[in-house]
């Protein structure tokens, strides 16, 4: 006599329950949808750890603002008392880290210490600068970097291949700052080719005079920045041609007796290009941030000279303000190239 089956278990002879298709809906949303949603919500929850992060960051730096600004000065006690009151620092710290929040939610980044305008002006005053700068720079590192890293990629182990990695590896490992104040010492102060700071000549006018001025500003600081950049394209770039040169397809279309570099430009590079694709877009928000150095040496008028200025005092709206937007430009890049991914690579929406 067959013993019943127990509770929960199938009966006998009952087709067994479908296997969960692999890849298909769980939840009800479809994958790319869950891919999406959790990329912004991880950002959104990095965005607000940033913001965080910012109001107690800066609060622990050496240093009284009202002290720095008066510093020098014949100043009384009700005086620095008013000034304190001015800029809410006088208040207990959840009420300023309240005040902070709200400030940020709207937009509003509070008003200068030492400039005595409010942060969003100078911010936008300050970005062209910046935009100008981090984006020549970067226009020319990838362009340069692709070009290297593939004839580097395609002719492993040449010649070229071995000079052009060793420069592109001991530029990369040089300081920036470094690099700038060399240039600056041979080819400004020493040579007297370029500025030595700046971003205009003043007395200078008419549009194409004015814009001829301006790249001869750029040169020495776009130089420095392309000279630590472009070799992490350079190097990516060769890597993934290298992974691609053994792969069959390469050799089926020279066996139909198309020209090396026909092979090299319609197969290879375009199957190679998607790592180096997805650096650039990780590396554009670094770019705004990591220009900080570079504008300080060369004293461009930009985001990065302002948050220097803002250390110095420190001016805490400022630098509260331009460390949430360098750190939001890396977080917005990110969910950018991961928007991004599932276009290149279609593995990803699986």
């Amino acid at each position: 006599m067959t013993a019943p089956p127990a509770a929960g278990a199938p009966a006998t002879g009952a087709a067994p329950a479908p296997a969960p298709r692999r890849g298909g809906r769980r939840g009800g949303l479809p994958p790319t949808v869950r891919y999406l949603g959790g990329r912004i919500l991880t950002a959104l929850v990095s965005l607000l750890a940033v913001m965080v992060t910012s109001f107690f960051l800066f609060r622990v730096l050496p240093g009284d603002p009202v002290t720095a600004l008066t510093q020098g000065r014949a100043v009384t006690v009700e005086q620095l008392e008013a000034m304190r009151r001015e800029f809410g620092l006088d208040q207990p710290l959840p009420q300023q880290f309240l005040d902070y929040c709200l400030g940020m939610l709207t937009l509003d980044f509070g008003t200068s210490y030492q400039y005595r305008v409010p942060v969003a002006d100078l911010i936008v005053e300050r970005l062209g600068p910046t935009l100008l700068l981090a984006g020549t720079g970067t226009v020319i590192a990838a362009a340069l970097g692709l070009a290297l890293g593939t004839r580097a990629g395609w002719r492993r182990g040449s010649v070229m291949d071995r000079v052009d990695t060793g420069v592109a590896l001991t530029l990369w490992s040089v300081p920036s700052f470094w690099l700038g104040l060399l240039l600056i010492v041979l080819l400004a102060s020493g040579a007297g080719l370029f500025p030595t700071s700046g971003m205009s000549t003043p007395g200078v006018t008419g549009t194409l005079n004015v814009a001829l001025d301006v790249a001869h500003h750029m040169v020495l600081p776009v130089a420095t920045m392309v000279a630590v950049v472009y070799a992490q394209y350079m190097m990516i770039m060769r890597s993934s041609l290298v992974d691609e040169a053994g792969s069959d397809y390469l050799t089926t279309a020279r066996a139909k007796g198309l020209r090396d570099a026909l092979v090299l430009r319609r197969h290879a590079v375009p199957n190679a290009l998607l790592p180096t694709v997805t650096l650039i877009f990780l590396n554009l928000g670094r770019v705004v941030s990591g220009v900080i150095l570079i504008e300080t040496v060369f004293a461009w008028p930009g985001l990065g000279s302002l948050f220097y200025s803002g250390l110095r005092v420190p001016d805490l709206p400022i630098v509260q303000a331009l460390f949430v937007v360098f750190a939001g430009s890396v977080i917005l890049m990110n969910l950018l190239a991961d928007l991004v991914y599932p276009l290149l690579d279609p593995r990803v929406r699986t």
